[in-house]
């Protein structure tokens, strides 16, 4: 509930860390990570076409669908258990938008500042639905290597997800910054209570592990570099 808000007449957005008006020196960024929007989009309607570039851009579809399209051709249509990834690079054009007539969509998006400049753009998405139901955390999008991810252009970023439905403990990654997201359910996190929409922002992440009382999903992101 502390998090930045921006609502209109079609969006109702949340956000973790500055962006667009809302401003505050220490909301900067935690590790690489910079942007970590909740968003809820009206049916039939999003964000119109506007441009990204030197920008690894996640997005992550908890209820409804979101409908893409950029300016290298790309369409994709993303629902529940699929990531999208989008390389921004030297310039990239794309709308956002939600295709039902009925339903809002409920989206996390993330971003990460790329390595290194000047990449074409580039587009990619993978649904991981039979990996998330497998229990622990899934890798979803790294430039560290993991196998079976989306690959983001940032060697020292993941991004991990996880759906818990028991009270057996899930390991979270030994990181030097860590962020953890609620995106549903509770949990407990070293003796913190978190509910949904509420983030954990840790630095020299070691040991750690959670538990959920019922069916929770999180959102970690690992950095091994800040933009500090």
């Amino acid at each position: 509930g502390a998090r930045f808000r921006t609502l209109t007449d079609w969006l109702d957005a949340r956000h973790s860390f500055n962006f667009g008006q809302h401003q505050h020196p220490v909301d900067r960024a935690h590790g690489l990570l910079i942007v970590n929007n909740e968003d809820r989009v009206a049916p039939g309607r999003g964000f119109g076409r506007h441009g990204h570039s030197d920008m690894e851009i996640v997005t992550w579809v908890l209820d409804g669908a979101l409908e893409h399209r950029d300016s290298v051709g790309n369409h994709g249509l993303i629902t529940p258990g699929i990531a999208q990834r989008m390389s921004a690079g030297t310039g990239i054009e794309h709308s956002e938008t939600n295709p039902s007539e009925t339903d809002v969509v409920h989206l996390i998006q993330m971003w990460v500042p790329p390595d290194r400049a000047g990449l074409s753009p580039s587009y990619a998405q993978h649904d991981f639905t039979d990996a998330l139901e497998s229990g622990g955390l899934v890798p979803i999008a790294s430039g560290m290597g993991h196998e079976g991810a989306l690959v983001i252009h940032q060697g020292a970023a993941a991004l991990w997800i996880g759906r818990i439905d028991a009270p057996v403990p899930i390991a979270l990654p030994d990181a030097r910054w860590l962020h953890v997201f609620v995106a549903r359910g509770s949990i407990d996190l070293a003796g913190h209570a978190l509910t949904a929409g509420d983030a954990a922002r840790i630095a020299d992440a070691s040991g750690l592990a959670v538990t959920s009382p019922d069916h929770a999903e999180i959102i970690v992101w690992q950095s091994e570099t800040s933009v500090a």
